[in-house]
């Protein structure tokens, strides 16, 4: 019986990740086809054409919603994980930590913002998921849901994750991890999905990038 749990969810595991892979196909390094020319990008891709993302309504670290037109005005970087993570999680937040310290020169109108949502409700608490992101860096946005509308949400970013039982999960439930995708997605003020930053990340490109964004999207 085991066996066959761990191979349904190997199964899931892999399907998902090939259908973010196919999903990163359409990602070109390219303008958006609204007209914008952005400046040149040295490592964020960006979408041809923005896609809109749908209405979601998240769970922040200080127990408020955050919902789709909270981001608006801002380029957002969304990154998914959870507090348990062992690598590309801190790994992740440590690296993006010195671009948010060089963003603080920028207005706070159009200061990027980094949002962390931990797809691990069972364990990750909105107050944990705010000690945790808050430990890498202030400013960062934490925020989280029950598994129904984290998929959502993770789908229409095509973005991936699954649960993944230990050795002995039935007798320890706690005894888990959880699979997801590395990528950081990007949205830009209009709150749409616009780009991608693909792993290993490069901090000063991003700095760079996302200032140069900032203020060529700035009114």
């Amino acid at each position: 019986m085991f066996n066959r749990k761990i191979a349904l969810v190997l199964a899931i595991a892999v399907a998902a990740g090939l259908g973010l892979l196919a999903a990163q196909k359409f990602f070109v390094a390219a303008p958006p086809a609204s007209g914008t020319q952005w400046p040149p990008m040295q490592t964020v891709t960006l979408l041809p054409q923005p896609r809109e993302v749908p209405a979601f309504s998240l769970e922040q670290s200080d127990g408020t919603r955050l919902t789709s037109g909270e981001l608006n005005g801002h380029w957002t970087l969304v990154f998914i994980g959870f507090t348990f993570c062992p690598d590309v999680c801190p790994t992740t937040l440590t690296e993006l930590a010195p671009a948010q310290k060089q963003w603080q020169s920028l207005p706070d109108s159009i200061r990027p913002r980094v949002l962390f949502v931990s797809i691990d409700p069972e364990r990750d608490t909105p107050a944990r998921i705010g000690e945790y992101a808050h430990g890498f860096h202030p400013d960062t946005l934490a925020a989280t849901a029950d598994i129904p509308t984290l998929e959502n949400f993770a789908k229409s970013l095509s973005l991936v994750f699954v649960k993944v039982p230990g050795p002995d999960f039935e007798q320890h439930p706690d005894n888990y991890t959880m699979d997801h995708s590395a990528a950081i997605v990007l949205l830009d003020p209009q709150g749409r999905m616009a780009g991608l930053i693909r792993q290993p990340l490069q901090t000063q490109a991003i700095a760079d990038d996302l200032t140069a964004l900032s203020r060529a999207s700035a009114p």
